[in-house]
């Protein structure tokens, strides 16, 4: 919000994979309203309930995946997820711990 962002790198997708569905925090519950910043106030963060959206997951192996095309449609969905909902594209993804298994877009 203060600095702007050009692009997001999203690491460990790997790790995703053979998840059913994968939850996403998409706002926040306080005392019963729905917040959709983080709060800055720390006298509320016991209060704080996330509220999730869920995405169906991916049993595919990523870490031989070499184009962001070649990704599962799932994976694929969960990452243009994450671009509409934080209004930015995501350009690196990482499918392993070696250098070559990230995807740049």
């Amino acid at each position: 919000m203060i600095n702007g962002l050009d692009g997001l790198a999203i690491t460990k997708m790997d790790v995703l994979s053979g998840l059913d569905e994968i939850k996403v925090a998409v706002a926040y519950r306080i005392d019963g309203k729905r917040h959709e910043r983080f709060p800055a106030e720390t006298s509320l963060l016991d209060r704080v309930e996330p509220v999730y959206e869920s995405l169906p997951g991916w049993t595919e192996d990523l870490t031989g995946v070499k184009g962001f095309d070649r990704l599962p449609k799932n994976a694929k969905a969960y990452l243009k997820f994450l671009e509409r909902g934080l209004r930015v594209d995501v350009t690196m993804v990482s499918v392993g711990t070696d250098r070559n298994q990230t995807i740049q877009r």
